[in-house]
């Protein structure tokens, strides 16, 4: 198991209003980690108490080289919905 995680989170409006109106908070990551990984990963970096985590994998765009003519995808990303714990707060997200 890794100890360094490459998770960022992915500040939008959308995640930016979510993160205040339903506590939720949005967090993208190349790698394959799973949502119990992630999960410690959040509790232990962050001090806060997950309640749900739902996650999307988001497609790699496509790509060509126009020099040889070769077509390519970019690697996908995963992206995680965290909820938390009613009255935790993570404040990377809050007051943007």
């Amino acid at each position: 198991m890794k100890n360094n995680f490459d998770i960022q989170p992915h500040i939008t409006e959308k995640s930016f209003e979510m993160a205040n109106a339903l506590n939720k908070y949005v967090f993208i990551t190349n790698e394959k980690i799973n949502k119990i990984e992630l999960k410690k990963h959040i509790e232990r970096e962050y001090r806060v108490k997950v309640e749900n985590i739902a996650s999307l994998t988001k497609p790699g765009k496509k790509h060509i080289d126009w020099k040889t003519n070769r077509k390519f995808r970019k690697s996908d990303k995963k992206k995680y919905i965290v909820q938390l714990k009613k009255g935790d707060k993570i404040e990377e997200f809050l007051n943007k």
